[in-house]
């Protein structure tokens, strides 16, 4: 450290303060992530998902407005405020209903997109470890401020990724690549084994670091878009009598609502449906948002905002570049474009990432003892004159 020049022992500060603010949390966010990583194959080994029974026989499906019927029977004189399908899979309607569209009491009805049967009310937010896991590597259980304290987290974890690279290149200049040095002392085989990893991880880390930043801005982005996008949109509904709200809209509403937009955006998929009055829609509007057929354009949405009141498209644009950057990175920082293969991969890196974590700790105490030692053996040499 000595020989470094003072810019470098600026970056060295930066490097070490940087990763030890951030190591609990990057520690915590890595455990829980690892599961969650396999969410969809952990919930189906353990029977909390939703599976669409097998059907033989020709299948002639009812329209999507006996769907709606189904619902409201099963919770009569709720509102519903969402109705959505798993990418790749038209086999199950998932329909979100509440006693009124400000109620926070949400119940959700799993109905059968083939024969219109119900199939189950799955808990929202899920039950059981994967729902604690979720949560705590979402929000830490503190809802938007703790969402914020991890993007935080997150962005030291990307400077310490810049300060350890700019580090690196001196650090590694007479060394190869690779090299550990197992016939050292235990902490330097520790330092080497920690570049090592460190190194060979970093596009993952940056990009797993990145995308989970973004995501925890998923509230804030969504609202700017209600206010400026969704605003601009309905804006000559709020300035006219041209609407009236329709908080309830019934099942054959929804259900020509939900034509106009297939229509309107033909050789494209339904990825939910926001009813008036919800988050994702306004008072006199449904917001269908439709999906392509490709693992990248499955995670793309286009919303068609059509009139509740006369089933007719009123706006359809493309999301803005930030809502994009949203829904690019959620899937991305669980490795979930390229099924299992991928999802393994994640798997490991999380894990090489992990030991990144704990060699860091372990250099950091290491270097503690060697100077509270170095500083005994002065004191002693000192008291001996």
């Amino acid at each position: 450290m000595k020989r470094w020049s003072p810019s470098m022992r600026g970056w060295a500060a930066i490097h070490r303060w940087t990763s030890l603010v951030g190591t609990s949390f990057l520690l915590l966010l890595c455990l829980t992530g690892l599961p969650l990583i396999f969410h969809h194959e952990i919930d189906r080994a353990t029977g909390t998902t939703v599976e669409a029974p097998d059907m033989h026989e020709p299948i002639r499906r009812p329209g999507f407005e006996r769907v709606m019927e189904t619902a409201y029977r099963r919770h009569p004189g709720y509102v519903a405020l969402f109705a959505s399908q798993e990418s790749g899979d038209d086999r199950i309607w998932f329909v979100t209903m509440s006693p009124s569209a400000t109620s926070g009491e949400l119940v959700q009805v799993a109905v059968d997109a083939r024969d219109a049967a119900p199939l189950a009310e799955p808990r929202i937010g899920g039950t059981g470890v994967m729902a604690v896991l979720t949560s705590l590597h979402v929000d830490l259980f503190a809802g938007l401020p703790g969402k914020l304290l991890l993007g935080a987290m997150g962005l030291l974890l990307l400077v310490a990724i810049v300060s350890g690279v700019v580090l690196y290149a001196p650090f590694m200049r007479k060394l190869a690549f690779g090299s550990v040095r197992r016939d050292r002392a235990k902490r330097i085989a520790w330092l080497d084994l920690h570049n090592l990893v460190g190194i060979a991880t970093l596009t993952w880390a940056v990009v797993v670091g990145a995308t989970g930043v973004v995501n925890t801005w998923a509230e804030l982005l969504l609202q700017l878009w209600q206010d400026t996008e969704v605003a601009a949109m309905t804006a000559t509904y709020r300035a006219s009598d041209r609407g009236s709200p329709q908080t309830a809209p019934t099942p054959a509403a929804t259900a020509a609502a939900l034509q106009a937009a297939l229509v309107r955006q033909p050789g494209m998929a339904v990825a939910f449906i926001a009813f008036p009055g919800s988050s994702f829609a306004s008072p006199y509007h449904f917001g269908i948002f439709m999906r392509g057929d490709t693992p990248l354009t499955s995670r793309l949405l286009k919303p068609v905002l059509v009139d509740a009141a006369h089933a007719t498209v009123t706006d359809s644009r493309t999301l803005p570049w930030y809502l994009t950057a949203l829904l690019v990175s959620q899937p991305l920082h669980f490795g979930d474009y390229g099924g299992l293969p991928l999802k393994i991969l994640w798997a490991s890196l999380d894990i090489a990432t992990i030991v990144v974590l704990v060699s860091g700790l372990y250099l950091w105490v290491a270097r503690l003892r060697r100077r509270g030692s170095s500083g005994v053996h002065a004191a002693a040499i000192a008291a001996s004159r």
